[in-house]
Order: C-alpha cells, then sequence, then structure tokens
C-alpha cells in the first residue's frame, strides 16, 4: 500500500504536467493562465473546435487526491466548431464533457466526478424509419451553467439545459430542464427540492 502510494502521486502529478503543457501549445486551447492538472486529460477536439479555460481552474483525474472514485479521466469531446468554455475558478473532476454547439461554465464552479454534460444527443429518434437511427446525429442544444454551481458526483445534463447561479445538483441527478438560481436540486428526472432567495 505505502509502496503504491509513493508510486502513484508522482506519476499522476508527472502525467499532468505532460498533459498541461499539450493543452497549452495546443491551437485549440485558449485562457489556462495558472491550470491546474493532475493525471490524464482526454482531448479531442476537432480541427475548428475551442475550449477556453478561465484562470486558476483545476481539471483533476487522479483518485489519489479525490475522496471519491473515479471512473475516468477529465474528457472534453468537441465536435465541428464547437466552443466549450470554463470560468476562473473552477474545479472538473472525472467530466466528461460532449459539445456539437456550445457548453458554458461559469466561475468557481465544483463539478464532482463522474459527470456527463452534453449538448447533444449521440443519435436522433427517427421514430419514423428506426433503421436508419444508427446514421443520425440528433440535435444539437446549448448547454450553460452559471456562476458558483455545484454539481455532484454522477450527475447527467442534458442538451438545452440552463442551471441558475448558486445552484447544488444532487449526486446522482439526471438534469433534463433548465433550473433557476440559488435552488436545491435532486431526482430523475431532477426537480427543485428547495430555493434559497
Amino acid at each position: 500500500m505505502l509502496v503504491y502510494s509513493s508510486i502513484y502521486k508522482p506519476a499522476s502529478i508527472f502525467v499532468g504536467f505532460i498533459t498541461k503543457l499539450i493543452m497549452l501549445i495546443s491551437s485549440n486551447v485558449s485562457g489556462g493562465k495558472s491550470l491546474k492538472v493532475r493525471g490524464l486529460v482526454i482531448l479531442n477536439i476537432s480541427r475548428k473546435g475551442k475550449l477556453v479555460i478561465g484562470k486558476n481552474v483545476r481539471l483533476n483525474s487522479s483518485n489519489y487526491d479525490y475522496h471519491l472514485n473515479m471512473f475516468s479521466p477529465v474528457k472534453f469531446y468537441i465536435e465541428g466548431d464547437a466552443v466549450v468554455s470554463i470560468g476562473d475558478n473552477s474545479r472538473l473532476h472525472g467530466v466528461c464533457i460532449h459539445a456539437r454547439s456550445s457548453i458554458k461554465i461559469g466561475k468557481n464552479c465544483l463539478i464532482a466526478a463522474n459527470t456527463n454534460i452534453i449538448d447533444c444527443n449521440g443519435h436522433g429518434l427517427s421514430m419514423e424509419a428506426p433503421e436508419n437511427r444508427i446514421n443520425s446525429t440528433g440535435e444539437t442544444y446549448d448547454v450553460e451553467i452559471e456562476d458558483n454551481v455545484w454539481i455532484g458526483a454522477g450527475v447527467m445534463i442534458l442538451p438545452g439545459v440552463k442551471i441558475g447561479s448558486g445552484s447544488v445538483v444532487g449526486a446522482g441527478s439526471i438534469v433534463v430542464k433548465s433550473m433557476p438560481s440559488m435552488s436545491l436540486i435532486a431526482g430523475n428526472p431532477a426537480r427543485v427540492v428547495k430555493t434559497f432567495q
């Protein structure tokens, strides 16, 4: 156990350092002043896609320094000319973000492990011709997470959702519609449990 710990932490720091260097020299990534990266970050960004990172952002893919199990590293899958932006001081832990248009994450956001944020569905319903569903891409609707939002572990945020500033989304929630500011949100489908105004 001690041998594993003494090897794992430096390895995670080293991989994070290399990943950060790759990100900062990429023409698809901008900003990132005081960026902190721990472990591997998967970048799958199209030639015209953009990842815009604010100041003092933390991208964590390391289980070592995190209180929950993380099932996979931070992942950005940015198609076409989509833009993903992350505001100053936000922390993302083992998060998967798939953008085909626009996903905005505000300042001071906390996004826990195993959360998925998508602005598009992988395929359309194609109910008139289900045999063609495999060839469809579905529709795209922008996603916005305003400032100071805390998203618990294992949350799914679906296309077209806007989460108002200061809100908290409970672990395991599936957010299918926009939610107001200063609210406690939980469930599947997610609903407002309480507001704080």
